[in-house]
């Protein structure tokens, strides 16, 4: 497979990277990025690009892959909804709609968050947004699309939050992930696990679109056997 990586130096992106340079029927990654990552590997390319709302000008660069994993995400403390529509909503489909015309046959596979609202209705902003993007998404005509709702974080092999408030939380947290994760192996996500779920989704498919925190694991496992 030829995978495409959107969001790479993020704590997700990282994780999924990792899988990816390790599977063996990964013959190609390619990461797009505004500016280099300093990361090395045989199967790794990186595609510089400086604006994620429109890709006529490296379109060429997009052609001719199986899967796509995008990471992309932010926060919404701080914005407003049309703020945080744009960032997330608007920046994805951007990606999305330019990849899906130029790979039919693409599967896209997209991290969300856990409680995001697809009935667009509720009351917590970022969950509306964030539902009516993977609502939108599971519309367009990939091969396949899925969404991974990952809740509770533990980063393994050296990833690490781009947010400054994401990391001090995990560096707060990191002396009870190893336990929450023993007590609740269902609810807690390693970066690991969520990269394997990503593959495994790509690779053999799924039987739900929607995958909450129990159902990556499950993926997970099932990329492992």
């Amino acid at each position: 497979m030829k995978v495409l990586i959107f969001g790479a130096t993020g704590m997700v992106g990282q994780g999924v990277l990792r899988e990816s340079l390790l599977a063996p029927d990964i013959s190609a990654v390619v990461t797009v990025v505004r500016t280099p990552s300093g990361a090395h590997h045989a199967k790794l390319s990186e595609l510089r690009h400086e604006d994620f709302f429109d890709y006529t000008a490296v379109e060429a660069n997009l052609t001719g892959f199986d899967a796509c994993f995008f990471c992309i995400g932010t926060t919404a403390a701080g914005k407003t909804e049309a703020e945080y529509t744009r960032m997330t909503y608007d920046l994805t489909l951007a990606a999305a709609t330019t990849l899906v015309r130029l790979n039919p046959r693409m599967t896209f596979v997209y991290v969300s968050g856990a409680g995001a609202d697809s009935s667009e209705k509720g009351s917590v902003m970022w969950a509306r947004v964030r539902g009516r993007l993977e609502n939108a998404l599971l519309r367009l005509p990939f091969k396949a699309v899925y969404v991974l709702r990952p809740g509770i974080m533990q980063p393994l092999h050296g990833a690490r939050s781009k947010t400054d408030s994401y990391r001090v939380l995990y560096a707060l947290m990191t002396p009870v992930l190893p336990l929450l994760r023993a007590m609740f192996p269902k609810s807690v996500v390693t970066t690991e696990s969520l990269g394997q779920a990503m593959l495994e989704v790509a690779r053999n498919g799924w039987s739900k679109n929607v995958l909450p925190a129990a159902e990556i694991a499950t993926a997970a496992a099932s990329h492992r056997k």
